[in-house]
């Protein structure tokens, strides 16, 4: 168990580091500042190690940053339309940044703010953050715990991501986890030649500013968004299908099967024939943001100092489907005093013989 200095906030306080397992095995380490995964290193099936989440080298790149590198993310993840919805007979309005829509949680969501330790050993650490009433427009005092536990056994390397929250007054509610992933290592090229699988059958038609055009998903079926059998993600990402060239790539709510509230099942899996690393995502939440990098630009760097450039990731993040406070026949995403928020997250990584 290792805790450290990262770097400073411009208030002054400090953001650590916290490392969870230990070298030969796998090691992870989370950052006080969004309570992010900044690193995590496993061995390939070539026994080379690689750090498979992108990250930056400082604080400051991190807060001059808009793309949320693997930042836990609230008090509201992916888009309300017009930072605007009703709650119990009121309009709330929250901050907006986003082409005129709340993303993330506003301009300052919860992947910015210093989150405080409550717990840490070896295996596992538990962060805390309270949001207070009127945090980025929205109601109530929100106090919300994420939990991290790295396992390593015979049946692979378990991440496991757990949230809480708990308010002091009706709120809407909606977090997760932003990492980028590339599986052949963090600043190695884009992931192209990854092999993506997703169980759902249905996604969400956006907009071009990523607001659902109503409340029929549509079937996947002839779209590039079929991913129910393992597909290369490059043909994908530069399909001609509107909805892509629209958003640059893949950048969409995938609603996934068996979607029973507080089930824990198995939602993806992202593979990479170079490295023979597979990574499968389960979850208990009803849907699945695919977002393949459109807008790495270059202008983020690894701490090692390589440009992040398009499809130099991709961020698989299970969550409520955007917009869903002003969609009723949703799953709701109203949290109300006396109830808990949960959501679970389980990265499952096993390593076999490359195939290149």
């Amino acid at each position: 168990m290792t805790r450290r200095v990262f770097g400073s906030m411009p208030d002054g306080s400090d953001v650590h580091v916290l490392t969870l397992g230990a070298e030969p095995g796998a090691v992870v380490e989370l950052l006080t500042l969004g309570a992010t995964v900044h690193r995590f290193e496993v061995a390939g099936g070539d026994g080379r190690r690689r750090d498979v989440v992108l990250s930056q080298g400082s604080v400051e790149e991190r807060l001059a940053s808009g793309d949320y590198l693997g930042g836990t993310i609230g008090r509201y993840a992916n888009r309300i339309a017009a930072g605007r919805f009703e709650l119990d007979g009121r309009t709330v309005e929250v901050r907006t940044h986003d082409r005129g829509n709340s993303l993330h949680g506003g301009p300052d969501g919860f992947d910015r703010r210093v989150w405080t330790v409550l717990s840490h050993s070896g295996s596992s650490a538990s962060l805390e953050l309270v949001s207070p009433d009127g945090d980025m427009g929205f109601p109530g005092e929100l106090t919300v715990r994420v939990h991290y536990e790295l396992v390593e056994d015979d049946s692979g390397v378990r991440l496991t991501v757990r949230h809480e929250a708990e308010t002091d007054a009706p709120t809407v509610v909606n977090l997760t986890n932003h990492a980028y992933v590339n599986l052949e290592g963090a600043g190695s090229g884009a992931v192209d030649d990854h092999v993506l699988s997703v169980e759902a059958d249905h996604y969400t038609l956006v907009d071009d500013t990523g607001i659902p055009l109503g409340p029929e998903h549509s079937p996947v079926d002839g779209t590039p968004f079929d991913l129910r059998t393992p597909s290369r993600l490059g043909p994908r990402v530069r399909s001609d299908h509107p909805q892509v060239a629209a958003a640059r790539g893949i950048d969409h709510n995938l609603v996934l099967r068996d979607g029973t509230p507080g089930v824990v099942r198995r939602a993806a899996t992202l593979t990479s024939p170079a490295s023979g690393l597979r990574l499968e995502l389960h979850t208990d939440q009803p849907g699945l943001q695919v977002y393949t990098g459109n807008f790495l630009d270059g202008s983020l760097r690894s701490p090692a100092g390589v440009a992040y450039r398009q499809g130099d990731g991709i961020a698989l993040e299970p969550q409520l489907a955007p917009d869903s406070p002003n969609q009723p026949t949703w799953p709701s995403s109203v949290l109300r005093p006396g109830e808990r928020y949960t959501s679970a997250i389980a990265w499952h990584v096993t390593a076999s013989t490359p195939l290149e």
